[in-house]
């Protein structure tokens, strides 16, 4: 017989002596009812001391029977309890909070502003003359203000022949005094400064670029010196002041474009938006003055409308005021 086979008889002996011992004491204990009391009262006793000798449960040094572990199952378990408990709650009703409705545009200007929008109808559109009268008196400030005009015009702006660019020389002047620089060989300074430019010479305008200090509101140039304005083109372009074909600033006759500068030609170009704005004078100008140069302003926008356009060219014109009131005027 192998060792294996002993073992298993072995095992078996052993199983079956012990479960005879089991039912020896089973049919005691169901004899003598005493014995069996007995035996029921010492479980209960041992079932009670081990209840009350029960040990924490072991705690591992990591994993989910670490110390941590446990104590973040236990906060778990009473948040859900609590979350639990306020769901059965009714849920408290909210004061209603009042809603002050929002103040109009006009409502929020200042007190000199909304006397003067009085006297504009703003569903009305007024001819030229009636709207230069309305603007000099709704001017609420006491400097001599700008008199502004707003065109929307009906052009793509991102297309290249809608971008409108252009000059104008307004016949009264803007009313500003403009610095003049003129960037030019030696044989056109003595012309430049004859004509009334302010600062001429390219040594001298060279001096005032390296230094940053841009004292003056035009910049002149001559075509073969464009190239040393070059390395100016991020302080000059920003500020709309760096020389241009198209606005009559790069030239051969420099003193041509100093005279037209100081007699006040302008210029314009529209916004991304596809609009124009440009100053046309002063309050102190009066009616003529100011009519006299919107209407020139106008001419010269209406000429520059490309011939691609298709649809409504002058779509809308306002006048106003450097803080007044804006007025909509007729396009005929």
């Amino acid at each position: 017989m192998t060792e294996a086979k002993k073992k298993a008889v072995t095992t078996a002996k052993k199983k079956s002596e012990t479960v005879e011992a089991k039912a020896k004491a089973s049919k005691l204990s169901a004899k003598n009812p005493a014995v069996k009391a007995k035996e029921t009262t010492k479980e209960s006793k041992e079932v009670v001391e081990a209840v009350e000798t029960k040990a924490e449960p072991e705690v591992a040094k990591a994993g989910k029977r670490s110390s941590k572990a446990l104590h973040e199952a236990e906060e778990k378990q009473a948040k859900e309890e609590r979350k639990a408990h306020a769901g059965e709650a009714a849920p408290k009703e909210k004061p209603k909070k009042i809603h002050k409705p929002a103040r109009s545009k006009l409502e929020r200007r200042g007190k000199k502003f909304r006397e003067v929008a009085k006297l504009i109808d703003s569903s009305k559109e007024y001819g030229l003359k009636d709207a230069l009268a309305l603007v000099i008196k709704t001017s609420p400030t006491k400097f001599d203000a700008t008199v502004e005009l707003h065109i929307n015009l009906g052009v793509d702006p991102k297309q290249a022949d809608q971008n409108i660019r252009g000059t104008v020389a307004l016949p009264a002047g803007t009313g500003k005094a403009l610095r003049v620089a003129v960037m030019a060989d030696a044989d056109d300074v003595a012309a430049a400064k004859k004509a009334g430019a302010d600062i001429a010479g390219i040594e001298e305008v060279i001096a005032l670029l390296d230094k940053e200090t841009l004292n003056f509101d035009v910049l002149v140039s001559t075509p073969q010196q464009m190239a040393k304005l070059g390395k100016y083109a991020k302080l000059l372009g920003p500020r709309g002041l760096m020389p241009n074909p198209k606005s009559g600033t790069v030239t051969v006759d420099v003193a041509k474009a100093v005279t037209e500068a100081k007699a006040g030609k302008v210029e314009y170009r529209v916004d991304s938006t596809g609009i124009v704005h440009l100053g046309v004078g002063k309050v102190s100008f009066g009616e003529t003055k100011l009519e006299q140069n919107v209407e020139a302003v106008m001419t010269g926008i209406r000429s520059a409308k490309p011939a691609s356009l298709k649809g409504v060219f002058l779509k809308s014109a306002y006048i106003t005021t450097t803080m007044g009131p804006s007025i909509r005027l007729t396009i005929n």
